[in-house]
């Protein structure tokens, strides 16, 4: 039986302060969970403070993204052993707003899902169409199209968790 999944991903919001507030909070709520996974992704200067915060309880600590080498000159950019160092169980892969404004395309998402679960990151790898796309009536096209491409060269999808998230929504 597969195991539910319920994801929030904090963008952009709150300092350090109102992140670890907010992870108590979500944390005092969640402490009966059986049989799923409650995941905070808060913003990249809150993600080692939540997940101390967080420390043996039911929840899991995941970034908003990763670039795919785990060293090198990418300024700004956080690779999975830095992640891992801090906690992170999980990463957000391919988010719509990724895939926009930094202009993403499927090998990246490619590329990015293969060494998530390398070096042993769990993969939260998101599919979705816009709005023109579902008026066009292509929806399927495009999701399986990306989970295909994002996908490809993965030998054990198990792992992966795949989220629709629907631009247009």
């Amino acid at each position: 039986m597969r195991k539910w999944i319920v994801a929030g991903n904090w963008k952009m919001h709150n300092t350090i302060a109102e992140s670890i507030m907010l992870a108590k909070a979500i944390q005092d709520g969640s402490s009966d969970i059986q049989g799923g996974a409650v995941i905070l992704a808060p913003p990249f200067t809150a993600l080692s403070a939540v997940g101390e915060a967080i420390k043996g309880s039911c929840l899991e600590l995941a970034a908003q993204n990763m670039h795919y080498e785990d060293k090198g000159a990418f300024t700004g950019e956080v690779s999975p052993l830095m992640l891992k160092d801090i906690g992170c169980r999980y990463v957000i892969i391919g988010h719509s707003e990724r895939r926009k404004y930094f202009h993403e395309q499927n090998a990246d998402v490619n590329l990015k899902v293969n060494k998530a679960l390398s070096d042993g990151l769990i993969p939260i790898m998101c599919v979705g169409e816009t709005d023109e796309e579902r008026e066009k009536g292509i929806t399927r096209d495009v999701v399986g199209r990306q989970v295909n491409h994002g996908l490809k060269g993965v030998e054990k999808i198990d792992p992966i968790v795949i989220a629709y998230e629907p631009v247009w929504a």
